[in-house]
C-alpha cells in the first residue's frame, strides 16, 4: 500500500476535438480557419475581446489515447512524441452554428501552427481548450489605444468590433507591408494607422508612431481616461510598456499589455522566461516611482 497522498487538484477538462470546416486567406501572411465539431457544443465563450484558446497539434504518426489527456500523455510518452500546444486568439464565435474562427499568421515554414493552418483542409482535426482572456474595451473610457503587431491583429480586430460607434481613440498595427493589411472598419472617432516593418527591426517603427500620438486632454483639470491594449513581440512591448507607464503615466489598471511571443524563442521557452520579463518591467516602473 502506498503512503502517497492523492492529489486534490482538479483535472482539467479534456481538450475539445475540433475539425476544420473551411479556410480563407485574408492576406499573404494571414489565413482564417473556421473550426466545427460536436465537441464545440460545450465551448463557453467569454465576454473578453482578447479571448484565447490553447490549440493542441498531435505529432504525425503518434496514436494518442482518447479523450486527449495531456497530463497522461506527458507521463506515458517520450517528449519527442508529445503534441505541441500553441495559444491563439479567438477571432469570432458563432453560437448558432457552434463554429469558432481563428486567424493564423503564416510566414513560410516557420513555426508549427502557421504551416499547419496554411496546409489545413476541411476535415483536418486538432484539439482545443479554453477560452481565457482578461480585456474588453470599456465603454466608459474617454479614449482607446489599441497597438500590436500581426500576432495581435485578431484580438485588436475583435476589440474594434466591440467599440461603441461613438468611441474615440487610435488603432496602430504593424504588418510586414501593405499586402498584409486587412479590412478593419473603425468608428468615425477612431484613427487607424498601418505601420509597415519593411527592413526595420520589428516593432521599432511602431514604438516611434505610438510615441508621436497625441493623447487627448481631460476636462476640469483631470487627465483623460485612456484605456490601452498593447500586445505582440516582447521586445517592442517592453519599450511601449515603459513609455505608457512612465512617460504617459497610464494607470496599471487601464493597461492590458503583454508579450505574446519573443523573437528566437518557442512558446515553451517564452512561457518559461515571461515571469522574469514581467519582473524586469515592474522594476523599471518601481525605480521610476510609478504606482
Amino acid at each position: 500500500m502506498s503512503d502517497a497522498v492523492p492529489s486534490t487538484r482538479p483535472r482539467r477538462p479534456a481538450p475539445m476535438s475540433v475539425t476544420v470546416v473551411h479556410t480563407a486567406w485574408l492576406s499573404p501572411t494571414m489565413v482564417r480557419v473556421v473550426f466545427g465539431g460536436s465537441d464545440l457544443e460545450r465551448f463557453q465563450p467569454s465576454s473578453f475581446t482578447d479571448s484565447y484558446v490553447k490549440l493542441t497539434f498531435p505529432k504525425p504518426g503518434v496514436d494518442y489515447p482518447q479523450p486527449m489527456d495531456l497530463e497522461q500523455i506527458r507521463a506515458a510518452f517520450a517528449p519527442s512524441e508529445w503534441p505541441v500546444v500553441r495559444t491563439y486568439s479567438v477571432r469570432a464565435w458563432d453560437a448558432a452554428s457552434a463554429q469558432l474562427t481563428v486567424d493564423f499568421v503564416v510566414h513560410g515554414d516557420h513555426g508549427v501552427a502557421g504551416p499547419w493552418a496554411a496546409a489545413a483542409r476541411p476535415g483536418a482535426r486538432i484539439y482545443l481548450a479554453g477560452p481565457g482572456g482578461a480585456y474588453a474595451p470599456d465603454p466608459a473610457a474617454d479614449w482607446h489605444l489599441l497597438v500590436g503587431d500581426e500576432s495581435a491583429l485578431p484580438a485588436i480586430s475583435a476589440a474594434v468590433d466591440a467599440l461603441d460607434p461613438a468611441a474615440r481613440g487610435h488603432v496602430l498595427v504593424e504588418v510586414p507591408g501593405s499586402s498584409s493589411e486587412i479590412p478593419l472598419p473603425v468608428p468615425r472617432g477612431v484613427a487607424l494607422t498601418w505601420v509597415h516593418t519593411g527592413a526595420s527591426r520589428l516593432g521599432s517603427r511602431l514604438v516611434d508612431w505610438v510615441a508621436a500620438v497625441d493623447f487627448p486632454s481631460g476636462s476640469n483639470g483631470q487627465p483623460a481616461d485612456v484605456q490601452a491594449f498593447v500586445h505582440g513581440e516582447a521586445g517592442f512591448v517592453a519599450d511601449l510598456r515603459r513609455f505608457l507607464r512612465v512617460d504617459r503615466a497610464l494607470p496599471r489598471q487601464r493597461l492590458s499589455i503583454s508579450g505574446y511571443w519573443r523573437l528566437g524563442a518557442t512558446e515553451e521557452g517564452w512561457r518559461a522566461a515571461k515571469a522574469e520579463w514581467n519582473a524586469a518591467a515592474e522594476d523599471v516602473e518601481r525605480r521610476a516611482g510609478v504606482a
